[in-house]
């Protein structure tokens, strides 16, 4: 019974230990970044198990908010090299391991 139980906390210390956005790269202005990194957050935490829908509606709305263009990768354990307009890239983890890429191609 104990084993349960002090798993249960593990995984809630570790669930809260990364659950907070890590943003390993950005050339955005302030104000962008915000706003994106919190739209990311709360696409992440909506769609928890479908990574394409998240995706889908952080880049419709940076669309509608930021102009057109933009492309989103969700995911984990992926790679990339990317052409992308300057201050319109973000690059960041949610949830642990949850890797989120958002930018902007003219």
């Amino acid at each position: 019974m104990e084993d349960t139980e002090e798993e249960k906390k593990d995984e809630a210390d570790y669930k809260r230990l990364h659950s907070f956005p890590l943003i390993r790269h950005s050339d955005m202005p302030e104000e962008m970044r915000i706003e994106a990194m919190e739209l990311c957050v709360t696409a992440c935490e909506k769609y928890a198990t479908n990574n394409e829908s998240a995706a889908k509606m952080i880049k419709e709305t940076m669309d509608k908010k930021f102009g057109s263009s933009w492309h989103v990768v969700i995911g984990e354990g992926f790679g990339f090299e990317i052409t992308h307009e300057v201050k319109n890239l973000l690059y960041m983890f949610f949830g642990g391991s949850l890797a989120v890429c958002v930018w902007k191609c003219s």
